[in-house]
């Protein structure tokens, strides 16, 4: 019986459903299995575990049917079925579904009635206006969909950080094993944690290229060999990353790291800086005419040229060099700054965990604190909470506080902020919490005007602490709401309110660029990871990586604060 997680079985009963629709499959049947895959990523027990067991059928909302697809799944170690319904359907038609404000339904709509079984049928149908002549569609939802295909085709050539942290980690743990490679280091974008990322880079030091590149080629996940040498191969991944593995030799890597961790930018200063000292850099060293200065590591270059060392984050020619000829570079939050995290949820809304298993994974990464911020009663698709829900809630943190002394347990809220500006929950309720975090989750449509009212509105009540992901968006699958940044900072700097990084691999919003216009006016940032799963305590790394980019400090960040601090910040604006 293969070992598969809960997850990787609801992944594929999900693509099962979403597969089932576009066939034009018994929408009953579509529905058992979406919620099956939804209810299996809640449950504690692992299936391969309940199904030796022969208690698949007991987990609510499991039948006979899905049961038997679970059991040939661990059986066989895939999806039969998901196979023979994939080859019952044009390559290109499984790809549409990935396109934003194209589900299922619309794709089996699309490829029932107009043959559209791929990208480019697609849009030669949009551009004709066939597709607004169909039910349900219309010239408006023509350009929206549009509009999206074109945001689609560009986010196909890159990846979000955080797949491309896992395939770089994956990419230097097989190469570890070779005894001709002396260190590894991943280079450009990736290393300087920009929200997206082209191609992967990484840098070796080796006097053996030849071999280290026959290992490089070699190696399980490469799909194509674009480009083979002693100092450079380039490969295409299984997954479609490009991935440009560089070898140099030990005297050389200093420089070639700073040069290929980039900025494009950065780099052109540094080389100018350079020639004003009258030496010369580039990826092969730091020279003084013909003469090769040594250097130890990277630091060594920076301060050869009077500067102090510049973190990747923040080297992006957004005015890092000017700083630090004034002796004003940040000194940059750092992970071991995050004294706790302010956004999670738990079963009593969408979450996978108890409350008191939150807590025990926020004591074993050694957090002082964490806040309980379930979703409100608006937000039905994440079962958010009733008033009486939510009372019960504060009384079981009340006892679980009473047993777990050495953490503070905030009593928290992620409040829907609805269509007026209005908040989900009387003031009456929201006084009896330590923490709300007001956040919108719907009427994305309306303009920007009705959208910043709306966010305006919220600050203005004295119990909003914070406003969680401004602008709303799903990196690479929904574009931000239209929001009028500069008003919402104005209004936080009048309220006191804070803004938040959500450190959520498909959010990271705000993002570094307001971070930085954020802390300008002095307004205080909250780095949450909006968790839903105990394995995304580890979204935290994300945030900070925003928040060095976006030149935030220790002392910019609430959750870096002490508890009795945080407790009395929290309290001040009421």
């Amino acid at each position: 019986m293969a070992d598969m997680t809960n997850k990787e079985i609801a992944s594929i009963l999900n693509e099962l459903a979403n597969l089932m629709k576009i066939n034009g499959e018994n929408k009953f049947k579509v529905r058992a299995y979406q919620n099956a895959s939804r209810r299996i990523t809640e449950i504690d027990q692992e299936l391969h575990i309940l199904c030796e067991q022969g208690e698949l059928e007991k987990i609510k909302g499991i039948g006979k049917g899905i049961a038997n697809t679970i059991r040939e799944i661990l059986e066989e170690g895939y999806s039969p079925q998901l196979e023979e319904i994939r080859g019952e359907l044009p390559d290109g038609l499984l790809e549409l579904i990935n396109i934003p404000g194209l589900g299922p339904k619309r794709a089996h709509q699309l490829y029932e009635e107009l043959s559209i079984v791929d990208i480019g049928s697609l849009k030669k149908s949009l551009k004709d206006g066939k597709v607004r002549e169909l039910k349900g569609f219309g010239e408006k939802s023509e350009e929206k969909l549009l509009k999206s295909l074109e945001n689609y085709e560009d986010y196909r050539q890159v990846h979000i950080l955080y797949k491309a942290l896992l395939k770089s980690e994956e990419i230097k743990q097989y190469l570890e094993k070779s005894d001709k490679i002396s260190s590894l280091e991943t280079a450009g974008s990736t290393r300087r944690r920009k929200e997206l990322i082209g191609d992967i880079d990484i840098l070796a030091t080796s006097d053996f290229g030849q071999e280290v590149s026959d290992l490089f080629v070699e190696a399980p996940f490469v799909k194509e060999v674009i480009v083979k040498g002693n100092k450079k191969t380039s490969i295409l991944t299984e997954d479609n990353f490009q991935v440009d593995l560089r070898v140099v030799n030990e005297e050389e890597f200093p420089a070639a790291l700073q040069y290929f961790t980039g900025s494009k930018e950065h780099n052109v200063k540094m080389r100018e800086r350079a020639k004003k000292y009258g030496l010369k850099l580039n990826e092969y060293g730091l020279f003084n005419g013909e003469e090769r200065i040594e250097l130890r590591d990277e630091t060594d270059i920076y301060h050869a040229l009077d500067l102090e060392y510049v973190i990747p984050e923040l080297r992006e020619d957004r005015g890092e060099v000017e700083a630090d000829e004034e002796g004003k570079l940040p000194d940059s939050v750092k992970f071991k700054d995050i004294k706790g995290d302010l956004h999670m949820h738990s079963r009593y809304t969408d979450g996978a965990y108890t409350i008191e298993e939150l807590i025990g994974e926020a004591r074993k990464r050694g957090y002082n604190y964490i806040a309980i911020t379930d979703h409100s009663q608006s937000l039905r698709v994440a079962h958010g909470m009733s008033t009486e829900s939510l009372l019960e809630q504060l009384d079981e943190i009340d006892g679980l506080q009473e047993k777990y002394d050495d953490i503070k347990i905030f009593k928290g809220i992620e409040v829907d902020i609805d269509f007026n500006g209005d908040l989900d929950y009387p003031d009456d309720i929201l006084a009896k919490l330590d923490l709300v975090i007001a956040s919108i989750h719907s009427g994305f449509n309306q303009s920007k005007e009705q959208i910043t009212s709306r966010i305006i509105k919220a600050m203005e009540n004295p119990y909003v602490n914070i406003i969680g992901h401004l602008r709303g968006r799903i990196i690479k699958k929904r574009e931000s709401y239209p929001v009028a940044v500069d008003r919402v900072i104005d209004k936080a700097v009048e309220t006191g309110t804070c803004l938040e990084i959500n450190a959520s691999p498909y959010r990271l919003d705000i993002d570094d660029v307001i971070s930085k216009q954020a802390k300008s006016k002095g307004i205080k940032i909250a780095i949450n990871t909006d968790s839903h799963h105990l394995s995304e305590f580890d979204d935290m790394l994300l945030g900070v990586a925003v928040a060095r980019r976006g030149w935030l400090e220790k002392d910019d960040i609430i959750n870096a604060m002490e508890v009795e601090q945080l407790s009395k910040f929290l309290s001040s604006k009421k």
